[in-house]
């Protein structure tokens, strides 16, 4: 008897492994985690914040903030927000399209297009967001706040915000070679 619950229990605990696989490739970073306080009638109460980035490295990228008395059941809740607020962004090739300055609070954040096997040229909460997103080459500049949430949400606002090379184009009047980024323009013109 004691065998065949035995048994049962392994196969419950391996379908509970199966649920998780898909989770598995997500790539999932914890950028912050700071102590908050409320301000109660016997004293203060504290607790923690954290905030993660969640990404597939494929385009697609979610930003969550999670507060508990814990910091485990924080980075638990800011998890699963992250995993539900996941957006797809506009990337060409292992760059982003075209240039962006964005402004989110007290934040702004320059986004440009960098050459292969330039690198994630960004700090901290920014560069988080962008690797998980699966940008791999791409030059960041903070211009304002350095409030790291700020940054994270600057950052996503203007990945999301992007735009693919042809509707560039359309909307700026030009051929798609003439928004393209100069060594992508190089790289054609020698192929030809």
């Amino acid at each position: 008897m004691a065998k065949q619950q035995r048994s049962e229990m392994g196969n419950r605990r391996s379908e509970k492994r199966n649920d998780l696989e898909p989770r598995e490739e997500l790539d999932e970073r914890v950028v912050n985690i700071s102590r908050v306080a409320k301000v109660i009638k016997g004293g203060r109460r504290f607790a923690f914040r954290v905030v993660v980035v969640v990404g597939d490295n494929r385009g697609n990228v979610g930003v969550g903030i999670g507060k508990s008395r814990g910091v485990p059941e924080a980075i638990r809740k800011a998890t699963e927000r992250a995993r539900r607020a996941m957006h797809p962004v506009t990337l060409l090739g292992t760059t982003i399209p075209h240039e962006i300055t964005v402004k989110f609070g007290g934040a702004r954040i320059l986004l440009k297009p960098a050459s292969p096997g330039t690198g994630v040229i960004a700090g901290g909460g920014v560069r988080a967001v962008l690797e998980a997103a699966g940008v791999r080459d791409i030059l960041t500049k903070s211009l304002g706040s350095s409030n790291q949430l700020n940054m994270i949400r600057a950052t996503l606002l203007g990945l999301e915000t992007m735009k693919n090379p042809e509707t560039l184009a359309k909307i700026r009047g030009k051929s798609v070679e003439e928004v393209l980024p100069v060594w992508r323009r190089q790289r054609g013109q020698q192929q030809a």
